[in-house]
């Protein structure tokens, strides 16, 4: 399973990251922003599973979403417990 990390908090990667490892799960990548993202995502094969923090440092991830609309599974990782309001963005 192919697995990505996008959390801007290198902490809180970090942390997700380790306990993932200690399922004996793989993190293919750690990404810290919007920009970073769609370019890990043009030029690498899609992930299976997302752990995708909602407001980053230059942007929020549903930016990445609508840019390169994945087929993966993802998970929203997110301290705020609200989510930014956004147009032509479901969640489901």
């Amino acid at each position: 399973m192919k697995i990505v990390i996008i959390e801007d908090e290198l902490p809180s990667a970090r942390l997700l990251q380790r306990k993932l490892e200690n399922l004996g799960y793989t993190v293919a990548a750690v990404l810290q922003t919007v920009e970073e993202s769609i370019e890990w995502f043009m030029s690498n094969t899609e992930p299976d599973l997302l752990f995708l923090d909602i407001q980053l440092a230059d942007g929020i991830s549903f930016d990445i979403l609508e840019q390169v609309k994945p087929n993966s599974a993802i998970i929203f990782t997110t301290a705020y417990d609200e989510r930014p309001l956004q147009n032509n963005v479901d969640i489901f």
